[in-house]
């Protein structure tokens, strides 16, 4: 009964969406194709889907695309706002008295979509004895599946379903667990540490109430002291089940507060390679937690996750990317960002054509403040953003382009400047034309609106030295915009 009910929840013509009379005439695109619910914070993808953004989220994380009514699988390299479409959801709803809808929490999202993924098999290494349980059980599913977003294990994680019958654990025997696995965390015995955090491994990979009982004081402390070991074997097992302890909603913020962002940074910066993938997996998915964005900037992560998009491991690189978007989401880490030098990493990466969909999307985010768009606006991005929109080559990055190329449109006089020596009006006027979405050709009218408005006559305008990057312009404009 559950599952059909969970059907029943996402299809249009069975929602309880439309158990009313004026919910019968809810306009269909008002609703997540996911979760049949009207959309609270709609956005687009680069497949020119628009879903809820907590659904996107969830398909990220499982690395699911879904195929919507035959159509092409929806591509999440990019996620503009739909902000269109969100203020007519707002203004329906004022028009016939109906609350505001509210957002999905990214859980109840997560379960949703696993119900519209195909059930996997059970993970290989689940029937080895958990002494054999290590790198190689992750080799192999490298080979295997394609390359999740957030780590090596990330699949497994939501194998639950399937293999719940295979590992029959209760509340108690959970805690029996937990009081062994303790013992031999903390043995000087070295097979004895390898044994059990393959164990834990396991177990947090199976089913969400184990993870959440596991995730104990006691246990994160074990796990700190383990997860900068001298030991391979120790490391990957370590940082591959605080991974897994970490996607549960409530772990999140208990596992920063226990101190172990600190050892993880310690690891993205020089540990194992796979360890590393899962370092980054790890700051990623503690990241997705409002609580814990400015923490984890406090705690020093931006400058190696920066570091790590120059990784040999892609996917220490995607990781590392998706937790810089989230962690940008927040000013004050937008400001030690770009401190750090963020905007020229991020560029020369854009100009590259290197992770194009996650790499602007931080800049979308560095765009939305001061400090973002005057070192985005020094630093090229202007020419950049459009060189990249005359190119047929980077279509599927238009979008997130285009609402970056908004973002700066707020510099002022400095960007009209720059946009007027970079020819942008043409350009943006051919982008509007052919824009994909909604959301695209109205940011597209919107930098028209601003390149268009006529400067006061009695302003006396240096073009050039707006055009150039001296200092006492820096230093004018920072006084004036204060």
């Amino acid at each position: 009964m559950g599952s059909g009910k969970q059907r029943w929840k996402i299809s249009f013509h069975k929602s309880p969406l439309n158990s009313s009379p004026l919910k019968k005439h809810i306009p269909v695109e008002f609703l997540c194709p996911l979760s049949g619910s009207i959309m609270a914070d709609p956005v687009i993808v680069s497949s020119g889907h628009t879903f809820e953004r907590s659904c996107v989220h969830a398909c990220v994380s499982l690395s699911f695309h879904p195929s919507l009514h035959g159509a092409a699988a929806a591509d999440f390299s990019a996620v503009i706002p739909n902000l269109a479409l969100r203020s007519t959801i707002l203004n329906w709803c004022r028009r016939h008295h109906l609350d505001p809808p509210t957002p999905l929490d990214f859980f109840s999202a997560e379960k949703i979509v696993r119900q519209l993924m195909p059930s996997p098999p059970p993970p290989p290494d689940l029937t080895r004895s958990p002494s054999v349980v290590s790198a190689a059980s992750s080799e192999e599913s490298r080979s295997r599946t394609p390359l999740p977003l957030i780590n090596s294990t990330r699949p497994s994680c939501y194998s639950s379903s399937s293999s719940s019958s295979e590992i029959d654990i209760t509340s108690n025997s959970i805690l029996l667990e937990e009081e062994e696995l303790y013992k031999k965390l903390k043995s000087a015995q070295i097979y004895e540490q390898e044994e059990a955090l393959a164990s834990l491994r396991k177990l947090s990979r199976t089913r969400e109430d184990t993870r959440a009982c596991l995730c104990t004081p006691r246990m994160l402390t074990a796990l700190k002291s383990l997860i900068t070991s001298r030991y391979s074997n120790l490391q990957v097992n370590a940082a591959a089940a605080l991974v897994n302890l970490s996607l549960e909603k409530r772990n999140k913020v208990k596992i920063v507060r226990s101190g172990i962002v600190p050892p993880l940074i310690d690891v993205l910066r020089g540990g194992h390679g796979e360890a590393q993938d899962h370092a980054a997996g790890a700051l990623f998915s503690l990241s997705l937690d409002e609580q814990n964005k400015t923490a984890i900037g406090v705690l020093g992560a931006l400058p190696p996750l920066l570091h790590a998009l120059r990784s040999d491991s892609e996917r220490t690189r995607h990781d590392s990317a998706l937790a810089l978007y989230h962690l940008s989401l927040v000013q004050s880490n937008r400001v030690k960002m770009i401190k750090l030098g963020a905007v020229q990493i991020l560029l020369g990466m854009v100009k590259s054509g290197h992770m194009l969909g996650r790499v602007m999307l931080v800049l979308c985010n560095l765009a939305g403040s001061v400090e973002g768009r005057a070192a985005m606006l020094d630093g090229g991005a202007v020419e950049c953003f459009l060189r990249l929109l005359r190119s047929e080559e980077f279509e599927s990055s238009e979008e997130s382009c285009v609402a970056a190329l908004y973002g700066l449109s707020y510099g002022g006089l400095r960007f009209k400047g720059l946009a007027k020596e970079g020819g942008a009006e043409a350009v943006v006027e051919r982008v509007e034309k052919r824009g994909r979405s909604d959301q695209a050709r109205e940011n597209c009218r919107r930098i028209l609106e601003v390149l268009r408005e006529k400067i006061d006559e009695d302003e006396d305008v240096n073009w050039e030295e707006l055009l150039g990057f001296n200092d006492d312009l820096d230093l004018s404009r920072s006084r004036s915009s204060s």
